[in-house]
């Protein structure tokens, strides 16, 4: 059978790519160190989750990772870093729920698509968030439902602190106060240690904050827990009742997660050994412990099952950001 012109050029095409995979499987990641970007400041959770995963990673890959926060812009700085990196397999970015779901309606306008412009390469681990008071500032609030009681007693007194406008403790706190029927006053910090440190000079009085960077307050007695926002009990907290439960909000739950994102265009070989290299470390039963006392859950899936549950929660969050009347410019 005769070949045309066309048929010709698209076979030597073909050829010329085919090594190039091997190629990359088999130099990469030996040019240089691997960036890992956060959004957050040091000490937020996705920068102590990312410390965690850079030391195994690293071993596996045989590469050193740097992780490299650039905060700001409730994670949208560093996503937008990211997003116009060189495509290379050196630059990758630990984004959340909030950065990856939750911003793609909070924010008017971005400068990047959290669909379009990156590559998903590997979901991490559930994050819950866990209701909180400082006990020497209330005292008599032992409870979910002494909480309730004292917020329908003397509506707009008490207010809630989250590390940002749109941030998932914000939304959390939202949905609370709504499937509540209470009213509590919202008052945004700009990130985790300002939150954190308004918490404990009694600025701020309950907060929704994420597990991670409160363990160590919380066995301290720093902070009293209430009810996390987990459907069920987490292993770290065995103590402390879903809000469906210690709230008798049947059905309510508001968790987020943390995962791994490339470039668009960044080569599936890299994609595919930096899917599997991670899945590998979340199901180590070390690295699980670690997780699990931290109070989260690791999510070991593939890349197209991380890509559904992005959608999805793209399509939850829409929801719930209207409904608490969000919006940054």
């Amino acid at each position: 059978m005769a070949l045309t012109r066309r048929s010709v050029f698209a076979a030597a095409m073909l050829a010329a790519s085919a090594p190039l995979s091997g190629a990359v499987a088999q130099e990469w990641p030996k040019e240089r160190p691997i960036q890992i970007i956060g959004g957050f400041p040091t000490g937020a959770g996705t920068d102590i989750f990312a410390r965690l995963l850079a030391e195994p990673l690293g071993r596996a890959l045989g590469q050193t990772i740097v992780v490299d926060n650039r905060s700001g812009a409730g994670g949208n700085i560093g996503s937008e870093f990211v997003a116009r990196a060189k495509p290379d397999g050196y630059t990758f970015l630990i984004g959340t729920a909030g950065t990856h779901a939750i911003n793609a309606t909070l924010y008017k306008q971005l400068n990047f698509d959290v669909v379009r412009d990156f590559e998903p390469v590997a979901l991490l681990v559930d994050v819950p968030n866990v209701l909180i008071v400082n006990p020497k500032v209330l005292p008599d609030i032992k409870s979910c439902a002494d909480l309730l009681a004292a917020a329908k007693k003397e509506p707009g007194k008490l207010n809630y602190a989250s590390t940002g406008n749109g941030a998932s403790g914000h939304l959390a706190g939202a949905q609370f106060a709504q499937a509540a029927g209470i009213e509590i006053v919202h008052v945004p910090y700009r990130g985790t240690p300002p939150a954190m440190n308004a918490m404990m000079s009694g600025e701020a009085q309950l907060m929704f904050q994420q597990s991670i960077p409160i363990m160590g307050q919380l066995k301290a007695g720093t902070f009293r827990p209430l009810a996390i926002t987990t459907a069920q009990r987490v292993a770290a907290l065995p103590e402390v009742p879903p809000v469906a439960e210690a709230c008798n909000l049947p059905g309510w739950e508001s968790t987020t997660w943390y995962a791994l994102f490339a470039p668009k265009g960044t080569p599936e070989p890299v994609l595919r050994r930096m899917n599997e290299e991670a899945n590998k470390i979340l199901r180590d039963p070390e690295f699980e412990r670690k997780t699990k006392d931290m109070g989260l859950v690791p999510l070991p899936s593939s890349r197209d099952e991380f890509r559904q549950v992005q959608a999805r929660d793209i399509d939850k969050w829409r929801d719930r950001v209207r409904k608490s009347g969000a919006q940054v410019d």
